[in-house]
């Protein structure tokens, strides 16, 4: 027993040895590694139709061909739809790849053409949705028809987003707001004074640092910090008035959410509808497109990411 108590110790360690032996080199290969976006285009047009041919050939009678080469003609001529996914984290790291996105159809995209945006996000860091909210502003200054739909959740910096689009239509349970503004930080200074450590914080301008983790805070630093908060509430509430002028500000932009039935009534949203129901309503009049771009996935990424899923599995 003993044996085996010590080989399975052996083993432990030599397994431990080998996973950061290749943390380290997947980092380093990673490091010197460029790697391209993907850029993929989906006719969902396409997609949906397989799906009524399948269908067809089993309960309706086909088209004829004098019928099907009348469609084809029709299809040249209509308007493009281009759907995109935003499903943002809290740093909105997805604008990276979203930049390029609308990059790609602008590149392309007509003034009769629309842009439909399914976007997901529990909201997040202030400067990364409103650098997300700036590209969505790209698609409108070209005049060019914006939607958003939302299946779940847009929160805070999620309805940032939303806001900028003509049209806002959500599933009846999606969740919509807040329009506020939060910020915590943990404080271990007492902590640190029972076990007799000292942090030494020296700055230069005397509001260069309001709230610290380690420092003691004051009522002075809070009191900044607090204004500093509402400075931001400010910015966001007068950005969601100027795309959404119907909207009841005072009513809204408590730091509340709602379901969309109530946020309807609200006029926060400008539609009831799932977007799978708004893109099947588009397929006869619209070529519809999904566009994505996937920057290739690194080695470093492909194993630290199962190992964060097992160290943080709602992530």
């Amino acid at each position: 027993m003993e044996f085996l108590s010590q080989y399975g110790m052996f083993a432990l360690e030599v397994f431990t040895l080998v996973i950061a032996f290749l943390i380290l080199v997947a980092g380093l290969v990673s490091i010197g590694k460029k790697h391209k976006p993907k850029l993929e285009i989906k006719s969902l047009n396409k997609h949906w139709k397989d799906v009524r041919d399948t269908l067809k050939k089993e309960v309706l009678q086909e088209k004829t061909k004098k019928e099907k080469s009348k469609d084809k003609k029709e299809k040249k001529s209509q308007p493009a739809l281009y759907v995109l996914d935003f499903s943002g984290d809290i740093k909105a790291s997805q604008v990276d790849t979203f930049r390029d996105e609308i990059s790609a159809v602008l590149s392309v995209a007509k003034e009769n053409d629309e842009v439909l945006v399914r976007l997901e996000s529990p909201g997040g860091a202030v400067n990364g949705y409103g650098l997300a909210a700036s590209q969505l502003q790209r698609i409108r200054d070209r005049n060019i028809s914006l939607t958003v739909c939302i299946d779940k959740v847009a929160a805070s910096g999620g309805y940032l987003m939303a806001c900028v689009a003509n049209r806002i239509i959500a599933a009846p349970f999606a969740i919509i707001g807040s329009i506020g503004v939060v910020a915590q930080i943990p404080n271990f200074y007492r902590w640190l004074k029972k076990n007799d450590i000292d942090i030494e914080l020296l700055t230069a301008g005397e509001y260069k640092r309001t709230l610290t983790l380690f420092a003691e805070n004051t009522d002075k630093g809070r009191q900044k910090f607090q204004e500093e908060l509402e400075v931001i509430h400010k910015s966001f509430r007068d950005y969601v008035l100027a795309n959404r002028s119907q909207l009841n500000i005072d009513e809204v932009a408590t730091g509340e959410h709602w379901l969309a039935q109530d946020a309807f009534e609200m006029k926060l949203v400008d539609g009831l509808k799932t977007s799978d129901e708004y893109i099947i309503d588009k397929l006869d009049k619209f070529n519809t497109y999904s566009i994505k771009i996937h920057g290739k996935q690194s080695l470093a990424d492909k194993i630290m990411k199962p190992a964060m899923k097992l160290l943080h599995p709602w992530a």
